[in-house]
Parts: C-alpha cells; structure tokens; sequence
C-alpha cells in the first residue's frame, strides 16, 4: 500500500466505505440512497446504472452540483474503473457528507 493510499484509508474511512458490486446493489435498494455517476456525459449516455445522476467530475460546476446533494442521504457514487469516484468521494467527505459508498473497480466491475 502507498503512503497516500494510506493516508486516505485512515483520514476518511469512517466516511467513504469502498464496496463491490453485490454490496453496491444492496445498497442501491434503500430508497433514499443518492447514485451519482460521475463521468463524462458521453460516458453515461453509453452505458450507466439505472437512476443514476450524471455529475460530470470534469465539470467546472462538479463541486456545485456535489454540493446540492442531499448530506443526510447516503451518497453512492461510481464512475469507469473507480479513479474519479474516489477522488469524488474524498471530495464529498471534505463538504461533510459522512455516508459515501464508492463502487470498487468502476462500472467496468458492474457488468
């Protein structure tokens, strides 16, 4: 493990919870669970997990759009293979959003 990777288990682990698919759908099926995708739009238009919100992390808006979330609700959020998500979670966590779940491996760990 490197330095940083430790550093981001330990400074957000008890907000950011990073799961596999089959927990991911659990998950997903608490009605008041926010799925965020945030890849680019053409990304979501060719493929995306049903009920998810776009929020584009490259977006100039993304820490706008992340922050109209709702902070009460858990946050599940993914992207292609996990990089941004986890940078969005970490992003989520510094607004005080203190229940995120980012999806191990991406949406290419979904199908």
């Amino acid at each position: 493990m490197s330095f940083l990777s430790f550093l981001f288990k330990n400074k957000y682990s008890e907000q950011i919870k990073i799961v596999g698919p089959d927990d991911f759908k659990i998950l997903m099926k608490r009605s008041k669970a926010q799925l965020i995708d945030v890849r680019t739009p053409n990304e979501f238009r060719s493929n995306k997990i049903k009920g998810a919100k776009n929020i584009n992390y490259h977006s100039r808006d993304f820490m706008k759009e992340i922050n109209t979330l709702d902070k009460n609700k858990p946050v599940l959020v993914y992207c292609k293979s996990g990089f941004r998500s986890r940078r969005s979670a970490k992003k989520l966590a510094k607004l005080g959003y203190t229940e995120i779940y980012d999806l191990k491996g991406g949406i290419m760990n979904w199908y």
